[in-house]
């Protein structure tokens, strides 16, 4: 009985092992991912230049250089990486909505989305000329008041806040108003809470500062 009880007891282990290792590894996170290649140049480069040819296709709305070529459509220029890997991850669990943004982005691949927000967030963004000094003013007032301590004092952001520094005016005003007018399509209390004393005219000096800003 004891020889029994021991084979039993050694063949149970066998079994054991044999599915220990054929155990799938843990999939490696898109965040893993982006934090190797900051840690290695060589391989940044690398992306950066796959993610040039993996991004052609954000080019028509977004610009060749992270630009964006439309008014309506933000920069992905200068965003922090990881801030855009968010994004991307936002828009295909649902929690960001734009059909055409969802499929594009359930189609990549980790390592193609890993290597396009390399490229865009390499890019350097190109601020928009201030032609209304005295908006300008009040609009920098506004921003040292309820902007700066999220997204910096230079509007840069960081991996979990937006760049808005030299964002498009356009895209900068639907997304203040929306946050303001709890319309759905932009969800963030705090983001709401901030903007919902903020009149029209408030919103549109505050974009033609940051839109100005570097």
């Amino acid at each position: 009985m004891l020889a029994g009880a021991l084979a039993g007891f050694i063949v149970a282990g066998m079994g054991a092992a044999v599915a220990a290792e054929t155990k799938p590894a843990a999939k490696i996170t898109l965040e893993a991912r982006l934090g190797a290649l900051a840690q290695d140049p060589k391989a940044m480069e690398t992306a950066i230049k796959a993610g040039k040819k993996v991004a052609s296709f954000c080019f028509n709305c977004h610009g060749n250089s992270g630009n964006s070529a439309r008014p309506d459509v933000p920069n992905l220029a200068g965003q922090h990486p990881a801030y855009l890997l968010e994004q991307m991850k936002k828009f295909s669990d649902g929690r960001r909505r734009n059909v055409f943004m969802e499929g594009m982005i359930k189609a990549m691949s980790d390592e193609e989305k890993v290597s396009a927000v390399a490229y865009f967030a390499s890019q350097e963004v190109t601020p928009h000329a201030i032609s209304n000094p005295a908006l300008a003013s009040r609009g920098k007032d506004l921003f040292y008041k309820i902007c700066w301590r999220c997204h910096g004092n230079d509007g840069r952001g960081n991996e979990k806040i937006a760049r808005i520094a030299g964002q498009q005016p356009e895209y900068l005003t639907l997304t203040l108003k929306r946050y303001r007018d709890r319309t759905g399509e932009r969800i963030d209390p705090f983001m709401a809470a901030n903007t919902e004393n903020l009149t029209d005219a408030d919103i549109n000096s505050l974009v033609v500062f940051v839109s100005g800003m570097k």
